[in-house]
């Protein structure tokens, strides 16, 4: 089911991780980010849309992983966007036709292994370096983009609505997760990200993560802090100290720990 949380601007959140699809309305139709996940639910938010008299005009995935690449038959052949870095992933790994097949294989021991749609995984049409916004017809959506968690991330500001689509960051239940296979130094790409969305910080009132909860204007700063806190205490080899990790963890999240056990294991490794 929508939920709205700004004028103009709904979230569907998915049963799976707390999977956030944002819709935006515009002028001629929406622009949808993120999808969603589960075929039923991506058919059920297509019904949300009929029953606004909305079509699909756009699409944008913030990062090229999995979960943010899915599409459903019923939201139309509107042009999917990403960055420049976010579609050349996505077209590398496309190009090895066991890709889908892995992503099955992934997926095997979940509960959700037999409801991902893959025929449509992964069309995104790739806009030209540097692009500031996202072309459509409607509200300006500006794009930062960023190289934490992964390449071609982007967050997104709809700015009339004072909205800020972070992707896979600022979540109340996912501690910062780095790309410890690509970048030289993931720790400052992280917290270069940080800065980019703190430089915005004072311009939004929401903030809706890629999973978990949307957050009020109180929680942009404190998210943005306690994922640096986090990050720090990472880089230095420390406790974290963080409510998203051990006895505090939300329940059902509590192998959010085992996430940071395998990133600090990883940044000892790359040391």
């Amino acid at each position: 089911m929508l939920k709205q949380v700004a004028e103009g601007v709904l979230v569907h959140e998915s049963e799976f991780l707390q999977s956030n699809a944002m819709v935006v309305q515009g002028r001629a139709g929406v622009l949808l980010i993120d999808a969603g996940l589960q075929e039923d639910e991506m058919a059920c938010l297509a019904n949300d849309l009929a029953d606004l008299g909305q079509t699909v005009v756009a699409g944008f995935s913030t990062h090229p992983h999995w979960d943010h690449l899915l599409w459903h038959p019923r939201f139309g052949e509107a042009p999917r966007y990403g960055t420049a870095r976010c579609a050349a992933i996505v077209r590398e790994e496309l190009s090895d036709p066991e890709a889908k097949a892995r992503i099955t294989e992934h997926l095997a021991e979940t509960e959700i292994a037999e409801k991902v749609p893959l025929d449509l995984y992964g069309l995104i049409t790739a806009l030209p370096a540097e692009t500031a916004q996202i072309p459509w017809d409607g509200p300006k959506v500006r794009i930062l983009e960023h190289q934490a968690h992964a390449p071609g991330h982007a967050a997104l500001i709809i700015e009339e609505r004072r909205v800020l689509v972070a992707g896979d960051m600022l979540s109340d239940v996912l501690i910062p997760m780095l790309d410890l296979y690509g970048p030289a130094d993931p720790i400052e790409d992280y917290l270069a990200a940080l800065r980019l969305l703190e430089g915005v910080a004072g311009d939004v009132d929401v903030v809706v993560p890629g999973h978990g909860s949307v957050g009020g204007a109180d929680q942009v700063r404190a998210r943005i802090e306690l994922d640096r806190a986090y990050v720090i205490a990472l880089r230095d080899g420390h406790d974290p100290s963080d409510p998203r990790v051990g006895p505090s963890a939300k329940p059902g999240w509590e192998w959010v720990g085992d996430v940071h056990s395998g990133q600090a294991q990883g940044l000892a490794q790359r040391s």
